[in-house]
């Protein structure tokens, strides 16, 4: 059984840092890309960040670039967001996928984690 546990989420003021891992397990991930989205109350889950199996290339949703940086082991099964500059709208539940493609789009996705909430106050 695939699963994807995130962690790192918490509470945490405007302007401040943090950051989040996610470990995948159950099966091989060779090839996969990884990558999380975001889903603040109301709104549609959205791309946030993906990176490539090799971690050699990444992808960022413009709202985060220069923010926030993804990252990989290589060869592991496990991936980080590293959020700075952190701003109230970046509140949301983030979610750790995982996919053949790396994609922008939820549904070029396939596996998903549970979520771990971030909240930024103002």
């Amino acid at each position: 059984q695939v699963q994807l546990a995130e962690s790192g989420g918490g509470l945490v003021q405007d302007g401040g840092s943090l950051r989040l891992s996610c470990t995948a397990s159950g099966r091989t991930f060779s090839g996969s890309a990884m990558g999380w989205f975001r889903q603040a109350p109301g709104k549609e889950r959205e791309f946030v960040a993906a990176v490539s199996w090799s971690g050699g290339m990444t992808k960022y949703a413009d709202s985060v670039k220069g923010r926030f940086t993804i990252s990989r082991t290589y060869g592991k099964n496990t991936m980080y967001l590293e959020m700075n500059s952190l701003k109230p709208e970046d509140t949301a539940v983030y979610y750790c996928t995982a996919g053949s493609r790396l994609g922008l789009s939820r549904y070029e996705y396939d596996y998903w984690g549970q979520g771990t909430q971030v909240t930024v106050s103002s």
